[in-house]
């Protein structure tokens, strides 16, 4: 086996920010490997988290920044509960994944306000300013280009008039590109360092095809099959399916009124609100609920067991509390809507508007970017053999090996 040597530049301020992550428990680890061997998600050949909790202790922030393997933890406190030291690798590697958002996201700066609590005024206002803008230059391109304005019947009490669907879908498409490509630039990023620590060069390094590897991962995802590994975190598997699939229904159901004037599977005119009883009306209360019941089943996990509770980030906060205000606007803008009071309605769609702007805006940075970097290096655990304890680690992966084994 090759030995590299490693020049160890510690970063005190990475130091400082990961021990106060967790709780200021950072330098009771001395290196036992009992987090490794108790976590049925770490893969045989270099395990996690022993490595990353000696690289976070000798402040190597590149290479814990770069570092695959601590998108493959999903933080469920077996390995912090059974630490004989208290050292919380959950928590650690926690703060590294925040960081490392930041770190290949751009720009950065914007990763570091979406971890500031100060920023909470100026991350809405952006979006709040936007919508403004957009509602001031509707009826100039209305008249410009020709558009009369939709107006309701007596069956259907219609937004159309001052929030056109052609504006916020033009408005929310805008947000929604340039998130998923801001995105996409951070996760290449990350991919690129995955590959160099894993091979990524030679295909004898590949254990199976991408294809097949994508495959399984979303089947895997879908299923929230690694949740159920968790011992000492059981419950996080329920609210974590209820999240998922409520945000999963509410997507579908947006991208059905979005598409709707292009889809071929729409027959006849176009209704929308949709009535209460429309089955996309059903599926996007029922989506909501989903979502509303699963934040606050993360909340309450978090508050009843606060000795074996993961370290709660702004981050964390943020996303909850961002999701609960999109579903409870969403609500009263239904209720005010039905029962047509005037202008409550739309201050309470406005609202409503801001929050799902910040949701997408914000995309890249926030805590929800998690699963798309999560899901990325759960694809290159398969590409690699990581999840099978297969493949050969990289040179600089074998001397850390052989490091910890002396």
């Amino acid at each position: 086996m090759t030995v590299e040597t490693a020049v160890v530049d510690p970063d005190l301020e990475f130091i400082r920010l990961l021990d106060e992550g967790s709780g200021h428990m950072l330098k009771r680890c001395f290196q036992c490997g009992t987090c490794s061997a108790t976590c049925d998600l770490s893969p045989d050949t270099s395990p996690f988290p022993r490595k990353e909790m000696a690289w976070a202790a000798w402040g190597m922030k590149e290479r814990l920044l770069n570092d695959p393997d601590v998108w493959l933890c999903y933080q469920c406190n077996d390995c912090s509960v059974r630490c004989p030291r208290g050292a919380r690798p959950g928590d650690v590697l926690a703060m590294v994944r925040r960081e490392a958002i930041v770190y290949h996201a751009f720009p950065a700066f914007v990763g570091r306000w979406a971890s500031q609590p100060a920023a909470i005024p100026l991350l809405l206002g952006i979006p709040a300013a936007l919508l403004t803008l957009a509602l001031l230059v509707r009826d100039p391109i209305q008249q410009a280009l020709g558009w009369a304005p939709a107006v309701g019947t007596p069956i259907l009490y219609a937004y159309s008039r001052m929030f056109p669907r052609w504006l916020l879908n033009g408005v929310f498409l805008a947000f929604t590109l340039l998130a998923l490509g801001l995105l996409a630039g951070g996760v290449a990023r990350l991919w690129r360092s995955m590959g160099r620590l894993h091979g990524a060069g030679g295909p004898s390094r590949r254990a199976r095809g991408l294809v097949g590897s994508v495959t399984s991962v979303v089947a895997s995802v879908l299923m929230h099959d690694r949740f159920v590994k968790c011992t000492e975190s059981r419950s996080r598997y329920w609210s974590h399916l209820a999240v998922f699939f409520g945000f999963l229904a509410l997507s579908l159901v947006t991208i059905w009124v979005i598409s709707a004037p292009y889809n071929p599977l729409v027959r006849g005119a176009f209704i929308y609100p949709f009535a209460f009883l429309s089955p996309w009306k059903v599926l996007a209360n029922l989506g909501g609920i989903a979502l509303l019941g699963g934040c606050f089943l993360m909340i309450w996990d978090r508050m009843r067991e606060r000795d074996h509770a993961s370290v709660s980030t702004f981050g964390d906060w943020a996303l909850i509390g961002t999701l609960i205000l999109v579903v409870f606007t969403g609500f009263a803008t239904e209720v005010l809507h039905y029962i047509r009071l005037e202008p409550h309605r739309h201050l309470a769609y406005f609202a409503h508007l801001v929050f799902v702007g910040a949701l997408l805006l914000y995309l890249p940075y926030s805590k929800l970017a998690h699963a798309v970097y999560r899901t990325t290096a759960l694809v290159a655990a398969e590409y690699f053999g990581r999840t099978r304890g297969g493949g050969r680690p990289s040179p600089e992966m074998a001397g850390t090996a052989a490091d910890n084994a002396r």
